[in-house]
């Protein structure tokens, strides 16, 4: 198959009108498929559906005799936290156990280090100068949405295969006004890579100008694996304290997608430091957490082997919806040089870079053919990507036959769109 570069203006044209052929086709079948956000299936909460049933026969006390009905027990019940300690890398006693979501927990360590500081700072983040967040592109919309809502500027940092640029990211630091960088470290959102060990200890023994960084750790595709293979990711707690830094990580989790998405475990790791600092100020706010809920999570999930059975069910259900996106694109633009796309071995998401500029054109073409996608430039902050080329294609909803739909019906418009914009 040529490339479109090497077609003559009488071929593009042709290819042009058998193109526009096609999609005005695919428009008229009156699709309507979401590949907006990574949210699973129905079938995959259907995994966890014991736990509503859980706990049973009014056995709500906790190992610690715990009545887990009352109020209390703000960093959550032991059992709940050693059961998390693998997933997290962190001694349960380092862990704090939260309702369903992890980007709260996000929201409220930025809103708690806007106001009253961090330790090892000298004043509140808000006190002083504008700060700045460095943030990994293409990278996960929520980040940069706290961000932006707070006022945070934000400085975008490639990502190369292996984590973010460190050259990239060491100079940045050297600027007191950057307190922190978002890390999606295992599966990286959208781009599914995996940060190399250089990358973590480069982190962790960076010197930074302001002497309250945090490396803000959202690991939350630790444990979904789309393939038997394992890529192996340093322990960013441990890497940091040998380099003399214990309180610059703060590492989230969730079980959002593990068990029910809607009611499921945030959770938080860090130092002693900043645990405490945590719990000092997170305990203004709730007298506690739902622990019948950690009940439910240790009595269904059991221990690290029970939550890697279950999430061997997950890949079961949804690393074929991977596939088809993968073989689709691969069958419809393999040789045409108009894109690339991630091949990732976990996490929830395909990295699909267009031609450059075309982007946009993409996203609308799929909307006015019933295929609603994440908009362009979601995946860089304000919204805004330089080269307006990088989608997120997510395809965990969707049943897998729909998947295969959009994925041709996504592959077919970013062949149109880069064939019109070289006819343009």
């Amino acid at each position: 198959m040529p490339s479109l570069s090497t077609l003559s203006p009488e071929q593009r044209a042709d290819l042009r009108a058998t193109l526009r052929d096609e999609y005005e086709a695919l428009k008229a079948r009156g699709l309507k498929l979401d590949m907006t956000r990574g949210k699973p299936a129905s079938d995959q909460l259907d995994l966890a559906a014991e736990m509503l049933a859980l706990p049973g026969n009014r056995d709500t006390t906790a190992e610690d005799g715990t009545d887990a009905r009352n109020y209390g027990n703000l960093q959550g019940l032991p059992e709940t936290r050693a059961l998390f300690s693998s997933v997290l890398g962190a001694p349960a006693d380092q862990i704090v156990i939260a309702n369903n979501s992890s980007l709260a927990l996000m929201h409220d360590v930025l809103v708690y280090a806007l106001l009253k500081g961090v330790p090892g700072g000298e004043k509140p983040w808000s006190k002083g100068e504008p700060i700045t967040i460095l943030c990994p592109v293409p990278g996960y919309d929520r980040h940069f949405a706290l961000c932006e809502g707070f006022g945070i500027r934000m400085i975008p940092i490639p990502m190369t295969g292996e984590g973010p640029d460190m050259d990239a990211v060491e100079k940045a630091v050297a600027d007191p006004s950057v307190k922190g960088i978002w890390c999606v470290p295992q599966y990286s959102n959208p781009s599914g890579e995996t940060y190399s060990a250089e990358t973590v200890r480069r982190l962790a023994s960076m010197q930074t100008a302001a002497p309250d960084f945090r490396i803000l750790w959202d690991n939350a595709y630790a444990v979904h694996h789309l393939t038997a293979e394992r890529p192996a990711l340093p322990n960013i707690l441990e890497s940091c304290a040998d380099a003399g830094h214990a309180d610059r990580p703060i590492v989230f989790a969730s079980t959002s997608k593990v068990t029910l998405a809607g009611a499921g475990l945030a959770m938080l790791a860090a130092s002693p430091a900043n645990v405490k600092w945590y719990l000092a100020q997170a305990g203004r706010r709730s007298i506690g957490p739902d622990k019948l809920n950690q009940l439910r999570h240790v009595r269904f999930l059991r221990d690290a082997a029970g939550i890697a059975a279950h999430m061997e069910r997950h890949r079961a259900l949804i690393a074929p919806k991977f596939a088809a996106v993968e073989d689709a694109f691969a069958a419809r633009l393999d040789g045409w040089n108009v894109a690339s796309w991630s091949r990732p071995l976990g996490g929830y998401f395909i990295t699909l870079d267009v031609t450059e500029g075309t982007g946009a054109e993409v996203v609308r073409l799929a909307g006015d053919a019933g295929i609603a996608l994440t908009p362009a430039g979601a995946t860089h902050p304000y919204g805004r990507d330089p080269q307006d080329r990088t989608l997120r294609i997510a395809p965990t909803f969707p049943s897998l036959e729909a998947v295969r739909k959009a994925a041709e019906a996504v592959a077919l418009c970013t062949l149109l769109a880069a064939v019109e914009k070289t006819e343009d």
